[in-house]
């Protein structure tokens, strides 16, 4: 069995075109994560409000328990 070591034009241009695709591709793929960053970064603040709501929400759960305990107490 042996190989014919010739170098044809379809071969280099099957691997041309496979260089070109995998270009695009790299290029695709690091604007798809450009964007998701983008994305993170505006949403941080959003996280941040939210942290604090829920830290805010917390505080009112446990005051709210304090006064119903107070009112059972009463009654």
């Amino acid at each position: 069995m042996s190989f014919d070591r010739k170098l044809t034009l379809g071969v280099v241009f099957a691997i041309g075109m496979q260089l070109v695709a995998a270009l695009v591709w790299t290029g695709a793929a690091a604007e798809r994560l450009k964007s998701v960053e983008g994305q993170l970064v505006a949403q941080r603040p959003i996280g941040e409000r939210l942290a604090r709501l829920e830290a805010e929400m917390s505080a009112a759960r446990r005051q709210l328990d304090r006064i119903e305990a107070k009112v059972s107490a009463h009654e």
